[in-house]
């Protein structure tokens, strides 16, 4: 019988990125990108917390999840102000892991809490959708470029 050790290290597979995304000043809108630069204190050009929150990431699959939850057709990665989007891999299994995104290598540190400003984005209740499903935040171990498409790795 496999250890939770092993059965909690395995992954069926990378996952990739998305979408990101770049707030230029505190309380600005997001600016899709096609590309950025992961720096030690979190994407160029983003108005990032250098440490622990120097990047956002949530998952792909929590879109449509916080959607049907807020009782709305879709939910933009723009509006809920996370700066990647990664689809293919379990983010909340990876808390404390190390994710390898080409070049650059991040930790995941703890979970990003929804703000105040999601019961307007989303509507009534649309901060409670969005509880237990609003992303992650990382350290910035290692920088580099980063790219839609982007293979991501656990570690």
């Amino acid at each position: 019988m496999e250890t939770l050790a092993t059965l909690t290290a395995r992954h069926a597979g990378p996952g990739r990125i998305d979408w990101i995304g770049l707030r230029p000043e505190r309380l600005a809108g997001i600016k899709a990108v096609d590309s950025a630069h992961l720096g030690e204190a979190g994407l160029d050009g983003d108005h990032a917390r250098p440490g622990k929150r120097a990047v956002t990431l949530i998952q792909a699959e929590h879109l449509p999840v916080i959607a049907a939850l807020a009782h709305i057709p879709q939910v933009a990665p723009e509006t809920l102000r996370r700066n990647l989007v990664i689809s293919g891999l379990n983010l909340s299994a990876l808390r404390g892991k190390r994710l390898t995104l080409g070049e650059a290598v991040i930790e995941l540190t703890i979970p990003c809490a929804p703000c105040s400003r999601m019961e307007a984005a989303l509507g009534p209740g649309g901060y409670n959708a969005i509880r237990s499903h609003g992303g992650w935040c990382a350290r910035v171990l290692h920088p580099g470029p980063l790219c839609i498409g982007l293979t991501v790795q656990p570690d």
